[in-house]
């Protein structure tokens, strides 16, 4: 990708190739398809559970990422907003509000979305809808990405690319991108970890480039098949490990022009952000489905998305893991409640439900 007088970053021909995975992210890089495999399970399973795991992510997502910015408002705002059963009033809440959209349209639609260029700016010009300067637009003068020291001085940690040079870096970004994935010889994880650091790099807005560079991580996983930022935000756990955040950036980033700067740093710490999120996936799963009275209800929530006529095998189709035994229990339990009535015996059982 052509950046800044002919110097390249992330996607140069052949520097993905070389890319240098430790022992440590080969394992990471393993935990992440296993926890992917079991997605469908989840979904199978428990989607009840799942859509009481998004609602939670929704606001925490809306939250964390606007206040790795500095953006805050009171909790009970922030979940009025996230939820969409409030306007904002001020400039945070604004910026909150913008976030929430963008992240609503890609929950909703990322399976049909396809990232360009003119993606990114439509994202960022929705993201600063509620704001009285509209965003949308690349950034018109150069800026620099600094840390403010303990005693207060700043110290500059990169330069993006100039702005006259945004719109053909992001487009040299997007083809390195497709490239990439259509050749089949760079994992998506590698590529989607490689994309974003070089985002970052670009710079290309003049304010909002992080909120955009985490809308763009969920919409690519969603769009490789990594769906855990619907049901645990990745957000929150950015938020968490800032500092590793930030310190991995500054590691990967040097030598970015060049085409020789070391990816691997960045890479871990993005491994290590999905792996935690898979983890806490498991964890809640796990926790609420083994408590009491839970498989009770799963196999009622199961048999009113049947027919009104079944049998037992179709509650244990759509109730996968659910033991047999279990299953008679309930459905015995509601045919006692005058909730079901039962024909026939053996193979020949069918299950009918009666009116309320």
């Amino acid at each position: 990708m052509t950046a800044r007088g002919g110097q390249r970053g992330s996607f140069t021909p052949g520097f993905l190739d070389g890319v240098r995975l430790t022992q440590a992210m080969l394992s990471s890089a393993r935990a992440i398809g296993e926890a992917k495999g079991k997605q469908d399970l989840y979904t199978r399973q428990a989607p009840g559970v799942l859509e009481t795991l998004r609602s939670v992510a929704q606001v925490q997502s809306v939250e964390s990422s606007n206040r790795i910015e500095g953006i805050t408002a009171p909790t009970e705002r922030v979940q009025a907003l996230a939820q969409c059963k409030t306007t904002p009033v001020d400039r945070s809440e604004q910026e909150i509000a913008g976030y929430r959209d963008v992240l609503a349209t890609i929950h909703a639609n990322a399976r049909g979305i396809t990232l360009t260029p003119g993606v990114v700016l439509q994202f960022h010009r929705d993201m600063c809808a509620y704001l009285p300067t509209p965003g949308g637009s690349w950034k018109a003068a150069d800026n620099e990405i600094v840390d403010v020291l303990p005693d207060g001085t700043m110290r500059i940690r990169f330069k993006p690319v100039a702005a006259s040079l945004v719109a053909p870096a992001m487009d040299d970004l997007q083809r390195g991108f497709d490239d990439a994935l259509r050749g089949a010889s760079v994992d998506p994880l590698v590529a989607i970890g490689a994309y974003i650091l070089d985002f970052l790099c670009i710079h290309p807005f003049r304010d909002g480039n992080g909120r955009i560079s985490r809308l763009l991580t969920l919409l690519l996983l969603y769009q490789a098949g990594y769906e855990v930022g619907r049901y645990v935000s990745l957000e929150r756990v950015i938020e968490t490990s800032r500092d590793t955040y930030r310190e991995a950036l500054l590691k990967s980033s040097q030598g970015w022009y060049e085409g020789a700067h070391d990816l691997s740093p960045w890479l871990s710490y993005f491994f290590g952000v999905l792996v935690a999120a898979y983890n806490e996936l498991r964890e809640r799963v796990e926790a609420i489905t083994q408590a009491r009275g839970y498989k009770k209800q799963m196999v009622i929530d199961c048999v009113g998305r049947l027919p009104e006529e079944f049998r037992v095998a179709d509650v244990e189709r759509v109730c996968p893991g659910i033991p047999r035994p279990t299953v008679n229990r309930v459905l015995g339990g509601l045919r006692d409640d005058g909730l079901l009535e039962l024909t026939g015996y053996g193979r020949d059982a069918t299950w009918r439900k009666r009116a309320k």
